[in-house]
């Protein structure tokens, strides 16, 4: 299997330029939503995010919300159609042309990450996707490309996971004593640093070290005749979802 590549945010390093924000943009052919990336927030057409908070000095600190890209995501596990993939790369990706528009994946997401495209005549579930198609070419993350401080590092996710463990013990009085995304809801493929708990820089809290799907996959076990109408039903909604989109756009293409 192909070693996963990740990403490391380190809290402490950034001064929030928002530069990471607008290099998502280009890489991704996103639409500009704000004059001020620190006033943006995850939409359609923004995958990630810089916020401002309160240090534990009453200093100005800044941290990063995209997708934790997770190594075993309940977006792929809830998604009926299969629509979401994670890959052996690292990224958790999302074919459109398999989607019904459910948006099971947006509820169950304990990270509160993907979006919708609510004003589209063919809405979408938009999130980010690791720059996927620049890992392809062998390049970094864009945000990590353009980062002026280090801040968003990329890199093996192993690697990242070593300096990240480095960085807290040669520098103890820096660092809250903790790895996001190390172990939370099973591990994720974005780990965090920062000088201050988690909480008090917008991540969700209390999350099991269990893989979430693990939980689903319970649940389900119980209701197996539930489940099999139910795969019946949403297998054909799919198609008629299919079906009625591309009546569609050869009605418009006549037009």
């Amino acid at each position: 299997m192909q070693k996963q590549k990740g990403l490391l945010f380190d809290s402490t390093m950034c001064v929030g330029c928002g530069e990471c924000s607008l290099a998502c943009k280009e890489a991704n052919n996103l639409k500009k939503t704000s004059s001020d990336p620190l006033r943006d927030q995850l939409s359609a057409d923004t995958y990630t995010v810089v916020h401002q908070f309160v240090g534990k000095d009453n200093e100005e600190i800044y941290s990063r919300q995209l997708c934790m890209h997770c190594i075993n995501p309940t977006c792929v596990s809830v998604c009926p159609v299969g629509a979401f993939e994670k890959t052996p790369e690292g990224p958790v990706l999302y074919d459109e042309s398999k989607c019904i528009g459910c948006r099971y994946c947006m509820q169950a997401c304990p990270h509160n990450i993907p979006r919708y495209e609510w004003s589209s005549n063919y809405p979408r579930v938009r999130k980010c996707i690791l720059c996927a198609h620049r890992l392809k070419d062998g390049l970094p993350t864009a945000c990590a490309e353009v980062c002026p401080t280090g801040a968003t590092q990329f890199g093996l996710l192993e690697d990242l996971k070593k300096e990240a463990a480095e960085r807290i013990k040669n520098n103890p009085d820096t660092y809250y004593p903790h790895i996001y995304g190390l172990n939370e809801a099973g591990g994720t493929s974005v780990l965090v640093l920062a000088s201050v708990p988690f909480d008090r820089l917008g991540f969700a809290k209390n999350l099991p070290n269990e893989p979430l799907p693990e939980y689903t996959g319970r649940a389900l076990q119980a209701v197996p005749v539930v489940l099999s109408a139910g795969t019946a039903f949403l297998g054909g909604m799919y198609w008629l979802t299919k079906r009625k989109n591309q009546i569609a756009k050869e009605e418009n293409k006549e037009n």
